[in-house]
């Protein structure tokens, strides 16, 4: 199997890489979906909210938060997630910066 060659890339794409690697599952989309209509949450949740099990949704919920678009912090037993803001202000202004006005004559 050959390397992936991420190295050749700014950290900007790779951060970028990993965050749309992350989005690119229905369940995380519907979860962000939930955090975004609740300002924080417990997996107990989220779990309720989805028809998926609680391991499949920590899952989820971990590579969330390894692509940095969820945080969590522990309280006793439960962990309660929200949105990273400022993760999203930057996954927003990296797409802002991929629009372009289009030449109606290319394909």
């Amino acid at each position: 199997m050959g390397t992936t060659k991420t190295d050749v890339f700014s950290e900007e794409i790779n951060e970028m890489s990993v965050v749309f690697k992350a989005l690119g599952h229905p369940a995380r989309i519907a979860i962000i979906q939930f955090l975004r209509k609740h300002e924080s949450c417990i997996c107990g949740d989220i779990v309720n909210e989805l028809p998926l099990a609680q391991a499949t949704i920590s899952q989820h919920l971990k590579e969330l938060k390894n692509a940095g678009i969820i945080q969590g912090s522990i309280s006793g037993t439960a962990v309660c997630y929200c949105l990273n803001l400022e993760k999203l202000k930057e996954i927003e202004s990296f797409l802002n910066g991929l629009s372009y006005e289009r030449d109606t004559s290319c394909c």
